[in-house]
């Protein structure tokens, strides 16, 4: 595959999720970054969020998205820095120019597509936003969109509050989403010769996951049919956690000959019955299903009946902490890795698919504009015109 360049101006995690698959491709992304404001600290503001883990600008919550990236620093105010935008991406070859801003934003920045990619026509072009450009001014935060988008709704304990997802998921999947309209774009150009703009609404992508819950409104669905369900499947019975003697467990049955491979073991041989033999006769006694499995397993270890279940080819596992996942065996050797300044080696999440080639040792996340000097030299500029840029603040 060829190794492409990405220009990136991105902040918090939505875009930098999605750079960092491509630099896992080996591909080079450099960041881009405002020049300090005076008002607040520089840069991306996930610089400074979480524990200190090499110096004050790459605390712990920054450095994962940001491996294997290089980090400059433009005054987009300044019309200096746009025409020094545009000549980076003319002398770099830029490929694919990122952003994660608000639309309303883009053309006093000079990033939007119409410029950049007068600039260069083969440029793709792909920018986050909450909403798409129809609405520019809405500022694109998870938790938000979670809330806006229903998963709120569904997530959580039907006799509780509506509840976050553990993880920010709807930045993830915007993320995922200009991975994969790049790659679109590149197949297309491809064929073409000529780049193109993708735009990622965090809300419509995550409502294109709504996939099992919104169609059912016009089926004349059932009011629990669309709102949390909490451990259970909203169908598939039964389908939830289970305590055992030393720990719960989680168990999905996904069709009758499931269920009746789970009631020919002897130990859960009465909760069968006739009316359950069916997932629709399930449904109907599902809380009493629930009761009956729960009254046999608080008797067993997790281990006796997880092995009980693994016989029985029946979809179960304990719950683990984020600790016992990096540990399991599927997982441990597709980990990636950066190492720390100090020497350190940090172990970090999979790739999401196994790719050849791919990197799976990283560098450490970039300080703050640390590549600015070198990035603007390869770009052409000599050492009177680099330091005049920073004498101006249009570089940092």
């Amino acid at each position: 595959m060829k190794r492409r360049t990405v220009l990136s101006m991105e902040q918090a995690l939505s875009m930098p999720y999605a750079t960092l698959r491509f630099a896992q491709l080996g591909w080079r992304v450099i960041r881009v970054e405002a020049t300090p404001s005076g008002q607040g600290l520089p840069g991306d503001p996930n610089r400074y969020i979480g524990s200190r883990i090499a110096d004050d600008d790459r605390r712990s919550y920054f450095v994962a998205p940001n491996v294997g990236k290089e980090a400059i620093a433009l005054n987009l105010k300044d019309a200096r820095g746009h025409q020094l935008l545009q000549r980076l991406i003319r002398e770099l070859d830029v490929d694919v120019f990122c952003c994660n801003t608000v639309p309303a934003r883009y053309q006093s920045l000079g990033i939007d597509p119409a410029t950049l990619r007068a600039v260069k026509p083969e440029l793709i072009w792909a920018g986050i936003s909450a909403m798409g450009p129809r609405y520019p001014e809405a500022p694109g935060y998870d938790p938000v969109i979670q809330a806006m988008s229903g998963y709120m709704e569904v997530t959580g304990d039907p006799k509780g509050p509506p509840m976050l997802a553990g993880i920010p998921i709807i930045d993830l999947k915007a993320g995922d989403e200009v991975y994969a309209g790049v790659m679109q774009a590149l197949l297309e150009r491809y064929e073409t010769g000529v780049g193109k703009e993708i735009h990622v609404s965090m809300l419509q992508a995550a409502a294109s996951w709504l996939i099992t819950v919104l169609p059912l409104i016009d089926y004349g669905c059932q009011p629990n049919e669309i709102t949390r369900a909490g451990n259970e499947h909203r169908k598939f019975i039964p389908t939830n956690v289970y305590p055992t003697s030393d720990g719960f467990i989680f168990l999905a049955i996904g069709s009758d000959v499931q269920w009746r491979r789970f009631t020919a073991i002897p130990k859960f041989a009465r909760v069968g019955n006739e009316v359950r033999q069916t997932n629709e006769g399930r449904h109907v006694q599902r809380e009493a299903i629930h009761a009956d499995i729960a009254q046999v397993s608080r008797h067993h270890l997790a281990a006796e009946i997880l092995e009980d279940l693994r016989a029985a080819t029946i979809p179960a596992t304990r719950i683990h902490d984020i600790r016992q996942v990096r540990e399991l065996e599927a997982l441990s050797d597709r980990l990636t890795h950066t190492t720390l300044p100090d020497g350190r080696k940090v172990s970090m999440q999979p790739m999401a698919v196994d790719i050849d080639g791919a990197q799976g040792n990283l560098a450490f996340a970039p300080k703050y504009g640390q590549d600015t000097r070198s990035v603007l030299a390869e770009a052409g500029l000599v050492n009177d015109e680099v330091q005049a840029l920073y004498s101006a603040g249009v570089v940092a």
